[in-house]
């Protein structure tokens, strides 16, 4: 019963996280300024997802339903040895660093052909989304997630806070892919984040 009642609670919270990604890209989003807007995305060429899985901190995106509100937020991934997908755990605060940490929790699959690049959820069949890696750094510390519409976007790091230039200098990566990068906000790591120009008011 408890196993039941746990599995009940993850598959609503990736229908929840489902349900805003169809709503974020099916609602009319404000015109694409950027002259690139039409170009494809280009995906990042090869990731090791041996040095990919771990934590990732949500530096910035598009603000959308699911992830809107909550701060000191990051994801985990794991690889699953037993079919080769990898499990993606969110994490995060609602509206409160002092707020219970709140998880959510997906499993995907890594489409064959995309060197490890395009993660495919399906909450249930036959609904089903696309996380595309459009960059991921010799380091390992800086990651650029996309959605083929170009209206969710994710700016991820190793560390909660980064330099305003290597900032500036991701959002220019997702500028060259035709987004309209005036959309993202970033999300506060840090208490002393909370109000500041250009970061997401809980």
């Amino acid at each position: 019963m408890i196993f039941r009642s746990l599995h009940s609670m993850s598959c609503l919270a990736a229908l929840v996280l489902m349900t805003a990604l169809v709503t974020a890209c099916s609602s009319k989003p404000p015109p694409n300024p950027n002259p690139r807007a039409a170009v494809p995305l280009v995906l990042a060429p090869e990731v090791d997802l041996q040095r990919y899985v771990g934590r990732w901190f949500v530096i910035a995106n598009i603000p959308y339903s699911a992830e809107r509100g909550y701060v000191g937020s990051y994801d985990e991934y794991q690889l699953l040895p037993d079919d080769g997908g990898v499990s993606d755990s969110y994490f995060g605060h609602k509206q409160r660093f002092e707020a219970p940490l709140k998880q959510k929790k997906l499993k995907v699959q890594i489409l064959p052909g995309s060197h490890n690049a395009v993660w495919r959820a399906s909450p249930f069949w036959p609904l089903f989304y696309n996380f595309m890696i459009l960059y991921v750094d010799p380091d390992y510390r800086f990651a650029l997630l996309g959605f083929p519409t170009k209206e969710v976007g994710w700016v991820l790091a190793r560390s909660p806070e980064i330099s305003d230039a290597d900032y500036q200098t991701l959002l220019g990566k997702f500028d060259d892919q035709g987004y309209d990068i005036s959309r993202f906000k970033r999300v506060p790591q840090t208490p002393d984040q909370l109000g500041k120009p250009g970061f997401q008011t809980p």
